[in-house]
């Protein structure tokens, strides 16, 4: 066994059998190449990853592979979801060398660290033009030994790639204003519109084609921008999307739960993995918009998706699970896919209105077997099979639940049972979202079970503001490690933000306000008014980054630009708010001429261009009512409330607090006349 086997990552431990001497990015490993003056290949993935576990197979499992690249390399395979920090490094400098990117990675590193070479997977043959592992191995061993100034300069030009690549998004210093003064305002944003809706599918959905992904950042800039300005092309894309998501193949049609991505243009064909993080945003996305705009379609994937994540993500403590595999029994998908047979053996004489409504055929819709997906609307369905609605409905639902109960005797896919804080506050805000848009105790519960668990189990210490990364049960023991990063402080933030919503108790606002004040300590490059992605106590990576692009998770820079919004709005704190519009300044190239790339800034910046409200509710039952506010769908705004008199709270002070309670609609502080019922408040608020 090799070093892997003292790991937790369940992505390590599966390789901890491999002939592959492998170390993890751990000091004893670089101190090794240092001192045998050896190159490093770092080989990055993660525990779902398909490709990762064939390059395994075909290659670190070869006996003859594994002794040349023992002999010539140091050997460190890295969990991507442990340290993205190394990951974002690597896959930068794979882009920059191949034109691409994704995993496996494999980059062949000096014995410093600085990345010479990189790519991706490698087949043990020949194939095409792309060289056999080997052949890549015995090359990089001989340019090393040989031209090792060669290499030591691409290390140094890469180096310095890296470092400044994301500058390339900044603006200049002199920024021409825009109307009043502004450099956000209503024309930026409908040009910012226009280029969102210039990459939508129109016939599919979503943006662009195969393989297509959820884009819910770009989708949740469509939702923001209609609420502001009616523009009905934002709406119907939206809708548009999230049905067509819905009702593909990408939503698992019996368990709930959406896949990464699709591999093709019309949503059937899933990469079948499930990431709780894309579970997390498509819920949030979904509750936003159903409290919005009520639609049966909306919450029944809420309630499928959370019924998912409670049956197969959760921990007892409350903590979420990572993900799940694509493959069990070693194949893509076969836990999820049907054969027409099957189907019709499971449920007799209703296998056929099934198999239509579910697209099952004898032929298979993917490779010879078949992923359930709806390509009918239901109510044209029931019309054109002679069906009511509520029948169909009925129906349906009592022949999924069949299939499910078989499907669950099935070999499952593996389980990434790490628990990442980053991606746990994702889901706690989901949570709180759904709480708020279909009023279930049960999503209540679950966020402030996970709020709690991450204040226990993530926190370094009681009177400490420094959190860990990630952890793993190994039985009943809990065993954290790696130092949280910018995404974790970011969303841990944004997360207790929203818990504060839930109960209206003001320590969540200072616990915000505290992790705030130490993300800026700890994490600042003030030469750019921006975040490092890690902290300054780090120093195991060659690189410190600033990471700004919104990928498949909202970057840690943009959520700190929500953050910094809403606290500066909650605390009337002027250095937060003039940190955001510092930030966005610095983007505005990016957001401006990427607006899908810098999406979740692009909704961000919505808030400069329309400024937000305030909603005070203060007096007997203010909670209560400041529930039924959010529910019935305000947006645009942040809220406080409270029975008790809160004066060291802007918002709150000087309100009366012995009487029953009164809403307060107000925009820079500066509130209209209280009214007393719902109705008024919506009212005055759409008004204001």
């Amino acid at each position: 066994m090799n070093h892997l086997q003292y790991e937790t990552s369940p992505y390590l431990l599966q390789h901890a059998h491999n002939p592959v001497d492998w170390f993890a990015w751990k000091e004893e490993a670089l101190e090794k190449a240092k001192r045998e003056d050896k190159p490093i290949l770092v080989s990055i993935g993660y525990s779902t990853c398909h490709w990762c576990h064939v390059m395994e197979r075909e290659s670190f499992e070869d006996a003859e592979i594994a002794a040349f690249m023992n002999e010539h390399f140091v050997n460190i395979k890295i969990d991507r979801e442990e340290r993205p920090d190394l990951d974002q490094i690597y896959m930068e400098a794979c882009q920059a060398i191949t034109g691409g990117g994704g995993w496996p990675l494999n980059c062949f590193l000096t014995p410093d660290g600085r990345p010479f070479l990189a790519g991706t997977y490698y087949p043990p043959m020949p194939r095409g033009n792309r060289p056999s592992w080997m052949q890549l191995l015995m090359h990089v061993s001989r340019v090393f030994k040989e031209q090792r100034e060669k290499v030591y300069d691409q290390a140094d030009r890469l180096t310095k790639l890296v470092r400044n690549s994301s500058s390339t998004f900044f603006s200049d210093e002199m920024i021409l204003e825009g109307p009043n003064g502004r450099l956000f305002h209503p024309a930026l944003m409908a040009t910012l519109f226009e280029k969102v809706d210039g990459y939508a599918d129109k016939l599919s959905g979503g943006f662009g084609g195969a393989p297509k992904f959820p884009s819910t950042m770009a989708l949740d800039f469509l939702l923001r921008y209609h609420q502001l300005t009616k523009e009905e092309l934002a709406l119907e894309h939206l809708h548009f999307s999230l049905e067509k998501m819905i009702r593909g193949g990408i939503y698992d049609q019996l368990g709930g739960g959406f896949a990464r991505y699709a591999t093709d243009q019309n949503w059937l064909i899933p990469h079948f993995e499930k990431m709780l993080y894309d579970n997390a945003l498509i819920v949030g996305l979904l509750a936003d918009t159903l409290r919005f705009d009520k639609r049966d379609l909306y919450q029944e994937a809420i309630v499928e998706t959370l019924a998912f994540v409670q049956r197969e993500m959760t921990h007892s403590s409350g903590g979420f699970y990572s993900a799940l595999d694509a493959d069990s029994e070693g194949v893509e998908g076969k836990f999820y896919v049907w054969s027409f047979a099957e189907v019709q053996a499971a449920l007799g004489a209703q296998a056929n209105l099934f198999c239509a409504f579910y697209d099952i055929t004898p032929e298979g819709n993917w490779e010879h077997a078949n992923i359930l997906w709806r390509p009918m609307e239901i109510k044209s369905f029931a019309a054109k099979y002679g069906i009511s609605v509520e029948k169909l409905h009925e129906q349906l639902a009592e022949n999924r639940a069949k299939l499910l109960s078989i499907r669950a005797k099935r070999i499952r896919p593996g389980l990434d049972h790490k628990i990442l804080l980053s991606w746990n506050a994702l889901m706690c805000t989901a949570y709180v979202k759904a709480y708020h848009a279909t009023l279930d105790p049960a999503y209540e519960k679950a966020a402030w079970d996970n709020i709690y668990f991450i204040e226990q189990y993530f926190r370094k210490g009681a009177d400490r503001s420094d959190y860990y990364h990630v952890g793993v049960f190994k039985g009943e023991e809990w065993k954290p490690q790696y130092d949280a990063y910018l995404e974790d402080y970011s969303h841990l933030i944004a997360a207790m933000l929203q818990v504060y919503t839930l109960d209206f108790d003001t320590q969540w606002i200072r616990k915000a306000a505290d992790l705030c004040d130490y993300v800026i300590e700890q994490f600042s490059d003030e030469n750019e008014d921006l975040f490092y992605f890690t902290s300054s106590q780090q120093q195991d990576i060659p690189i410190r980054r600033v990471d700004v692009t919104d990928n498949a998770l909202p970057s840690g820079n943009s959520m700190m630009l929500h953050n910094l919004m809403d606290l500066g709005l909650l605390l009337d704190q002027q250095s937060y708010q003039d940190r955001a519009q510092r930030m966005t300044t610095k983007m505005l190239k990016g957001i401006e001429r990427y607006p899908s790339s810098f999406a979740n800034w692009a909704t961000a910046s919505l808030g400069l261009a329309y400024p937000r409200k305030e909603i005070a509710v203060v007096g007997k039952n203010a909670k209560a009512r400041a529930s039924q506010l959010q529910h019935a769908g305000i947006y645009h705004c942040v809220i406080m409330a409270s029975e008790q008199e809160q004066s060291e709270y802007p918002l709150l002070a000087d309100k009366p607090v012995d009487k029953l309670a009164q809403i307060y609609i107000c925009q820079n502080f500066t509130c209209e006349r209280p009214v007393d019922t719902l109705e008024q408040a919506l009212l005055s608020w759409t008004a204001l």
